[in-house]
């Protein structure tokens, strides 16, 4: 991983080519020996322009060339959804070492126009009618302070709150636990400390959430390499990828939704169950959706997010700590970027090379990406669970 943050003067191709480098060095390969590639980013072609051959452009000067290459945009879950094309990829015997890369520039000069191309994660033949449905719940926005998926994070906070009794305490509580699990994470956007009060007391974004309970903007890079179980001695890979599970969404359909469903086929293919789970990676974009994936990933059940948070098991030195990076929270949310960066921590994670975060005797690490909005369903959802 690169450090993620908000970084003015650096360029998409810059952080790409630095989570590239630095993940071949790790795994002690060269880029000669690097059979494909899975390249994800969300909203380069919108806020850069650069559109169609982003990942061709983005690693030209990486030593990839003439590697086979597939661009990947699948909004938020970019980037595991790269990982799930590279694990399909040697999977399949089409390439014996695969990199999924996400990377992100997100900031902009004008942050109306990063918000604008966040929302475009959404059918935009109902996204006036969406839009203007959100805003008399939660305000208008009329200067552009905020992304439209505060608005839909903000509608769902309010159903969870009605579902669950969680109130905004409980969201505070949830960003006051991963701003403190960020200090200890050099690549964390933001490495301070907060306390409910201050969560609380922050600009209202949309009601129920503050400024501190949502995901900032911000920039970064990552990238995996993924080698088949056969050739794991010869490379000195130490982390299996026991499941790798990407659905989508089913609008207003009956039944489990998109994250559940992923959850549900990642367990039944790893052949474990949530119980077995040393430490989470999931996707807060917004302080509620920890608490409400808590339940989607059984981690609990149904209304038992807040004591599921409340008992202190999800924080470090818990019995099964949840994003003990930081999250999207404090850790930072560069879309493409995303998914690979949470699959880059349960990597360290899993190696021991986690310094004061790390999680200790994890074995079973599993992570949660998920984008995109479609009717009442999450667009994309990957569940990724991976063992020492």
């Amino acid at each position: 991983m690169t450090r993620f943050g908000k970084f003015p003067e650096t360029t998409n191709r810059a952080l790409a080519q630095e989570a590239v480098q630095v993940a071949l060095a790790d795994a002690g390969i060269t880029a000669a020996q690097v059979d494909m590639v899975f390249y994800a980013n969300a909203v380069a072609g919108l806020l850069t322009g650069q559109e169609m051959i982003r990942g061709q452009v983005a690693l030209r000067y990486a030593g990839l060339l003439g590697v086979p290459l597939v661009n990947v945009e699948n909004a938020c879950a970019s980037g595991a959804s790269a990982f799930y094309l590279a694990c399909l990829a040697v999977g399949s015997g089409a390439a014996e070492i695969a990199v999924a890369v996400g990377a992100e520039k997100l900031t902009h000069p004008d942050k109306a126009r990063s918000f604008a191309a966040i929302g475009t994660a959404v059918d935009q033949a109902e996204f006036a009618a969406l839009r203007a449905r959100l805003a008399h719940d939660n305000g208008p926005d009329d200067d552009g302070k905020r992304s439209f998926f505060m608005d839909v994070y903000a509608a769902k906070a309010r159903a969870y709150m009605a579902a669950s009794g969680a109130t905004a305490k409980d969201f505070a509580q949830v960003a006051v636990k991963n701003h403190r699990h960020a200090v200890a994470n050099p690549r964390a956007q933001y490495r301070t400390e907060v306390t409910v009060e201050e969560v609380l007391a922050s600009r209202e974004v949309a009601p129920p959430l503050t400024l501190l309970m949502c995901a900032p903007v911000g920039d970064g890079a990552a990238a995996l390499v993924v080698c088949s179980a056969q050739d794991a001695d010869r490379f000195g890979a130490s982390v299996r990828v026991r499941a790798c599970e990407l659905v989508s969404g089913r609008d207003a359909a009956p039944g489990p939704g998109a994250v559940e469903r992923a959850a549900r086929a990642a367990y039944e293919r790893a052949g474990i169950g949530p119980g077995d789970l040393n430490v989470v990676e999931l996707h807060d974009a917004a302080a509620p959706a920890e608490l409400i994936e808590y339940e989607h990933l059984s981690l609990c059940g149904p209304g038992e997010g807040p004591g599921l948070l409340s008992s202190g098991r999800t924080a470090l030195g818990g019995g099964l700590p949840v994003n003990p990076s930081g999250g999207l929270l404090s850790k930072g949310h560069p879309i493409g970027a995303t998914g690979c960066g949470q699959l880059a921590e349960l990597a360290d994670q899993l190696r021991g090379r986690c310094g004061p975060r790390q999680v200790q005797g994890a074995r079973l690490a599993l992570a949660q990406n998920a984008g995109g909005v479609l009717g009442e369903d999450n667009a994309a959802s990957v569940v990724t669970i991976l063992s020492a």
